[in-house]
């Protein structure tokens, strides 16, 4: 075989660019995969310890509200009862949802379908700066604005649901914002046009025709939306008020999931029953990320299957 046969046979520059890229890719895939199952194991093993290792009972765990796992009971055990921030981080995230989406329903259908082009150019960095604001700036001005106001209006301390959901109701805003904008932007222009030459006007398009048309994708975005406003914790947990206790109304200071998480994780042992305590409710939280992401799949794949 002459030299002109072997560089012909031989893989050009272009196929061992290719068999890089595809290594590489591999490698990263493989780094993300191994990384999520590595943090999800890890906290599935610390966060079970409370019931396998210091044998707290699980239904105990998710219907009691007494929460002081360093601590004897009267009944004799630890006290490690979590359904009064479960309650709590529902409350917030179900009123902060109920806040935010219909102004971000009204703001998406003003940007794609009443604003001209130059209106809907202003207002997007809008949104995008509000995305871009840090969660303690956020917990910052609900701490110095929202809940003092709270306490002049409602009396009591201020802290509590009502303040959380105001903060959160701001922060989600942007994110259930965005998608809806996407959503209300893929309904074919061929529904409008119908719609509109059928004698319908244009507020009747929009409400009976556009919004339901997009309705798998606006229900998408606000669970988006739910699913960042329970994951977050340093804004809420400046405005809750941090006491482990079942809320009685919408003004009487209580903790999340995530509050409690970051207001006690450095205070406590790895290992001991406190530090377990802790790490199952992160397990809660993760459960919980987990049947966000299922809800997202099964709007999207009923949004597709009514396409």
């Amino acid at each position: 075989m002459n030299n002109i046969q072997k560089k012909l046979v031989q893989p050009s520059a272009a196929t061992h660019q290719d068999r890089r890229g595809r290594l590489i890719s591999f490698i990263c895939v493989s780094f993300i995969m191994v990384l999520t199952v590595s943090i999800i194991g890890f906290i599935a093993i610390h966060g079970l310890a409370t019931f396998t290792q210091n044998h707290i009972s699980v239904w105990d765990f998710l219907t009691k509200s007494d929460w002081n796992p360093g601590q004897v009971g009267p009944n004799g055990k630890p006290e490690v009862g979590a359904l009064a921030m479960i309650v709590a981080s529902f409350a917030v995230t179900l009123l902060a949802a109920l806040f935010a989406t219909p102004f971000a329903v009204a703001v998406a259908v003003y940007m794609t379908e009443l604003a001209p082009k130059r209106g809907a150019r202003m207002l997007q960095p809008v949104i995008e700066l509000l995305v871009g604001i840090p969660s303690v700036v956020y917990g910052f001005i609900g701490l110095v604005v929202v809940v003092p106001a709270i306490r002049s209006v409602f009396g009591g301390t201020g802290f509590g649901v009502l303040a959380g959901a105001i903060v959160l109701f701001v922060m989600i805003l942007p994110t259930i914002t965005s998608l809806t904008i996407d959503s209300l932007k893929q309904v074919p222009s061929d529904y409008r046009d119908a719609s509109l030459a059928l004698g319908a006007t244009k507020w009747q398009t929009i409400y009976k025709v556009i919004l339901r048309a997009a309705l798998p994708g606006i229900m998408t975005a606000v669970v988006f939306g739910m699913a960042r406003a329970f994951g977050e914790a340093l804004a809420v947990q400046m405005v809750i008020g941090n006491a482990a206790i079942t809320p009685t109304n919408l003004v009487s200071p209580t903790a999340t999931l995530t509050s409690q998480l970051t207001s006690q994780m450095g205070d406590t042992i790895m290992g001991t029953l406190p530090n377990n305590a802790l790490w199952s409710l992160a397990l809660v939280l993760l459960l919980m990320s987990v049947i966000f992401n299922v809800l997202v799949k099964l709007i999207g794949s009923r949004g597709e299957l009514k396409k």
